[in-house]
Order: structure tokens, then C-alpha cells, then sequence
């Protein structure tokens, strides 16, 4: 049976996250429109900064602050590659912070898929009010 356009999107985030570099979350992010991926983004630290898996992930109120967010590298590689994500789907491993919420709602994004929950009641809060959908992905049986 084919998968559903979400169900392979999503399991495509899942590969893209296998490539994180920071230990604490595998993190992938994949950017979609018209059922054509515009870009990809996992959790790691920036172009020419060592990587947590080489140096230890560098912790500031429970969070590592070395590695960049799988979104935030999503639109960042939109930006770096003249891709708009404007009117994009993105598919996440995890449901995106307040941080790469702001990010995404700025790029254009329409909605976002996400497996993992991520306890962040004001980045659901700010997603709604900019008319963002957001939805938890569930495998279809």
C-alpha cells in the first residue's frame, strides 16, 4: 500500500534527523510544497563550529545552545539557496519551540506536521494566531 503524502514526508524528516550532530535530540526537518521538497534541516551546530558529537553539547538552562535547530537550519538553508518556503508544509520530528515557531510563521510557512510533542503552549499560541495549522502526525494504519 502507499504511504499518504504526510506518512512519507514524515519518514523522510525521521532520515534527515538521522544526521543530527547533537546527542540530546534527533531532530529532522523537512520543508514541502506541492508535494516537492524545498529543504531539509537537522539539529546541529553551525558551518565551521565544532559539533556536539565532537565536543560535548554546551548546556544553558537545560538547553544546548551549540546545535542550531533542524527548522532554523531548514530556513536557513532556504535563504542560503534563494528557496521561498513561502506557503510551504514543513514536516518535523518534533513539534517546533517558540523560537523556530517565530522563524517558520516569518518564512511563510502554512503548516506544520510534527510526531513528538514539545511542551510550548506559547509557540502553539503564536502558530494559531498567525494562522499557522498544526497538526500531530499519527502513522496511518
Amino acid at each position: 500500500m502507499r504511504p499518504s503524502w504526510d506518512d512519507y514526508f514524515m519518514e523522510i524528516a525521521r532520515t534527515v534527523g538521522s544526521r543530527a550532530t547533537c546527542p540530546r535530540a534527533r531532530v529532522g526537518c523537512v520543508a514541502v510544497r506541492d508535494q516537492r521538497i524545498l529543504t531539509t534541516g537537522y539539529n546541529g551546530a553551525p558551518r565551521g563550529i565544532a559539533h556536539c558529537t565532537d565536543v560535548g553539547c554546551t548546556m544553558v538552562d537545560n538547553h544546548c545552545v551549540r546545535a542550531t535547530h533542524a527548522e532554523a537550519n531548514a530556513v536557513v538553508q532556504g535563504a542560503l539557496h534563494g528557496v521561498s518556503l513561502a506557503g510551504a508544509t514543513v514536516y518535523c520530528t518534533h513539534q517546533p519551540c517558540v523560537g523556530c515557531s517565530k522563524l517558520l510563521v516569518s518564512a511563510g510557512v502554512e503548516r506544520i506536521v510534527y510526531e513528538e510533542r514539545y511542551d510550548d503552549a506559547f509557540a502553539v499560541e503564536l502558530l494559531a494566531e498567525a494562522g499557522v495549522a498544526l497538526m500531530q502526525w499519527k502513522l496511518a494504519p
